[in-house]
C-alpha cells in the first residue's frame, strides 16, 4: 500500500517512540512532531482505519504487524539516508532533516542500491 507521506511520518513516529516508550499515545505523538492534537487525531484515525495502528481503550497506541513493518522499513530508510549524508561530511542536524524529506520521495530501487553500495563501501573501509 502506498501512505502519504504524512501516514508514514506518524507510522516512523510512533515507531521511534514505542522504542523508548512502553505506552504511546496520541499527545505524544502531537508532542514529538510539533503538530496539532486535532492533526494527530485525525492522521492515527486514518492508519486505523487503513489497519496499521490499534487503539486501547485507555487512548494506547500499538502499530500493527503491518504497521510496524512498514515503519520498520521507514525509519531503516531514514537511518541509512541520514548515515550516507553524514559519511559525506553532512552535520548530523541537516543530515536528519534532508533523510526526513529523502526517505518519502526516493524510489526503492534507488534506495536499495544507495544501501547496498553504501553498506559495502562502508565494510570496505579500514578501521581507525
Amino acid at each position: 500500500m502506498n501512505l502519504s507521506e504524512s501516514a508514514e511520518m506518524y507510522l516512523e513516529t510512533l515507531y521511534i517512540l514505542s522504542l523508548k516508550h512502553p505506552e504511546v499515545r496520541s499527545v505524544d505523538v502531537a508532542n514529538y512532531m510539533d503538530y496539532s492534537k486535532p492533526s494527530v487525531s485525525r492522521g492515527i484515525h486514518l492508519l486505523r482505519e487503513s489497519g496499521h495502528v490499534d487503539m486501547a481503550d485507555t487512548g494506547v497506541l500499538t502499530l500493527t504487524p503491518k504497521g510496524k513493518k512498514e515503519a520498520k522499513a521507514i525509519y531503516e530508510r531514514h537511518v541509512i539516508i541520514a548515515d550516507f549524508l553524514m559519511h559525506l561530511g553532512v552535520e548530523e542536524r541537516i543530515a536528519n532533516m534532508d533523510a526526513c524529506r529523502i526517505e518519502h520521495i526516493l524510489s526503492e530501487p534507488s534506495f536499495t542500491a544507495l544501501k547496498t553500495h553504501f553498506l559495502e563501501d562502508i565494510k570496505k573501509e579500514p578501521k581507525s
